[in-house]
């Protein structure tokens, strides 16, 4: 069914608002400095290589993950251009920024002072917060996350849950990072383990709520 220009900005409106979601959890795993979520492990990784070989001082870690979704959007578009909509050129576009400015908002409250309880905590949060944004972006139907590309196409491909094809892909990522200098503590495999099975129990919720937004906006326009 061809979506009218008000119905792909409504989705577009809650893509932004769970890309907004995830990324705060995203920078609540970094500030608590346990480790971060798998991809940006990743990302990290990248961003000490490039920042010791070249000493770009203005170079942030919001910047080096839009890098890194522009590249893992390429090799997509190769692969199954059909995951690529225009949301995910929003996510890849705001999502670093959107940590930058999370960062710099919240690392007067959360951060390696902290008693580890609390960073412990912080990390849980971090985790559910992470998995709830990542699933209204997903179902948004407008695009998704281009780390989250990587792990939905190889699920649908394998035409299996998307919680354990996500452990398995989020390992890839700690393993890659890790190796390029990235950090990963308990946090990390926390986020491993549980972000995939956390999202996949917010699915069915998201996908309710979302398509009750959609009919209530359908009537309107009727």
């Amino acid at each position: 069914m061809k979506r009218s220009l008000k119905e792909t900005v409504i989705r577009l409106l809650i893509l932004l608002l769970g890309l907004t979601i995830a990324h705060l959890g995203v920078t609540l795993f970094l500030l608590a400095d346990l480790g971060a979520d798998p991809f940006n492990v990743l990302v990290q990784g990248v961003f000490r290589t490039i920042v010791n070989i070249t000493h770009i001082e203005t170079l942030t870690h919001g910047y080096t993950h839009m890098g890194i979704c522009f590249l893992i959007m390429i090799v997509l578009l190769f692969v199954d251009r059909s995951y690529i909509k225009l949301g995910t050129i929003v996510c890849m576009f705001l999502g670093g920024p959107i940590i930058d400015m999370f960062t710099f908002l919240l690392q007067g409250f959360i951060n390696s002072r902290n008693p580890f309880a609390i960073r412990i905590i912080t990390v849980a949060l971090g985790c559910i917060i992470l998995s709830f944004g990542m699933t209204i972006v997903m179902e948004s139907d407008a695009g998704t996350g281009p780390n989250d590309l990587v792990a939905i196409s190889i699920s649908d491909k394998l035409h299996r849950p998307f919680g354990p094809t996500r452990i398995v892909t989020d390992i890839s990522f700690i393993v890659i990072g890790f190796l390029l200098g990235g950090v990963f503590g308990v946090g990390t495999v926390i986020c491993a383990c549980l972000v995939g099975m956390v999202a996949d129990r917010f699915l069915p919720f998201q996908r309710k709520w979302i398509s009750c937004v959609l009919k209530r906006f359908r009537k309107l326009e009727a």
